[in-house]
């Protein structure tokens, strides 16, 4: 089969569509027919080499992918052979095949194409355990996402409104905010030019939940931007690792602090939220509710474009990597 690899850490040009092994199949997995995957940071991360592929994940990127059940283990059960599926992966996306354990494999979803469903498993999955199972939004509270025209922030923006919440988001420019209130977003903030503390605080009193990529850079901005009682879900590190935190504001506020990853969970952990995702969110991709958000779709053999793409900014949603849109 073919795949892209990575030939040493650098810029897109290190991505290289090569000729690779075929994956074999352990216990309790399914080997998957790739009809598409997506770019996620990760990716970006990974390529620039800051991010390896935890231990025994596959070495190509892609944390998500969408196809057909072409092959399965013999111990497992509940799914078939051709069954159209997507799946959140530890890696190996960027590729023909890839191997997956069936417990992070969902069927796609209601009217969802095939290939626009390789934009959702890695986002549902980040969006639901971090502000659902972690941060225990509810009806009725206020959540702020920031990178609100990301992939994560717009399957957020639709996941929030679903749960019935007011949702605030920071965005870069008056385009990409308003295809957020599109979406459902309430509050639109261009953190470029206004202080999104201010602002949520202004228009709601503060934030229950905020759901950040930045880390460092907005973590003093963040505590202050959150309600007593508030939570703070931490999923990146875009404006660095390391920053202070005032523990008194947080004791008066009796705030929260989660910091997450998904990629690096074990098979088990991942199991569960898919099956949390599956039970409670699929109903409402499969209603219409929350829909995946593809910007532009490149041929896999092209990642080097879509990641050119990505670093340049102005996505809105996902990338896809179709596996077979090409000669």
């Amino acid at each position: 089969m073919r795949a892209i690899t990575i030939s040493e850490a650098g810029g897109p040009e290190v991505l290289n569509w090569s000729e690779v092994p075929e994956p074999e199949l352990g216990p309790g997995e399914v080997l998957v027919d790739v009809a598409a995957t997506a770019v996620n940071r990760a990716d970006i991360l990974q390529r620039r080499g800051y991010y390896p592929p935890p231990a025994g994940a596959s070495e190509y990127p892609g944390l998500e992918c969408s196809g057909t059940i072409a092959e399965m283990a013999e111990d497992v059960t509940g799914w078939r052979i051709g069954d159209e599926v997507c799946a959140l992966l530890s890696g190996g996306g960027y590729a023909e095949k890839v191997a997956v354990p069936a417990v992070q494999l969902l069927p796609v979803p209601g009217e969802v194409e095939l290939l626009s469903a390789a934009a959702l498993p890695e986002v549902a999955c980040t969006v639901w355990s971090n502000v659902v199972m972690g941060a225990r939004l509810t009806d009725g509270e206020v959540i702020l996402v920031h990178g609100g025209a990301g992939g994560v922030g717009t399957h957020a923006i639709q996941v929030a409104k679903a749960l019935g919440t007011t949702v605030a988001v920071t965005a870069g420019d008056a385009t990409r905010l308003e295809r957020c209130g599109q979406l459902g977003a309430d509050i639109l903030i261009n953190y470029r030019e206004q202080d999104f503390v201010s602002e949520i605080k202004d228009a709601t009193g503060g934030a229950d939940v905020i759901l950040d990529l930045m880390g460092a850079a907005y973590v003093d901005r963040n505590i202050s931007a959150l309600r007593t009682g508030g939570r703070l879900a931490i999923i990146g590190m875009q404006g660095g690792r390391k920053g202070e935190v005032d523990i008194g504001r947080m004791l008066g506020k009796r705030a929260t602090i989660l910091a997450t990853t998904l990629r690096a969970r074990p098979v088990a952990e991942k199991g569960e939220i898919v099956s949390e995702v599956r039970e409670h969110l699929w109903p409402l991709v499969e209603q219409g509710t929350v829909a995946p958000v593809v910007h532009e779709v490149y041929p896999l053999p092209d990642a080097a474009d879509a990641h050119n793409a990505l670093d340049d900014g102005g996505v809105f949603g996902k990338i896809l990597l179709a596996a077979h849109s090409y000669d």
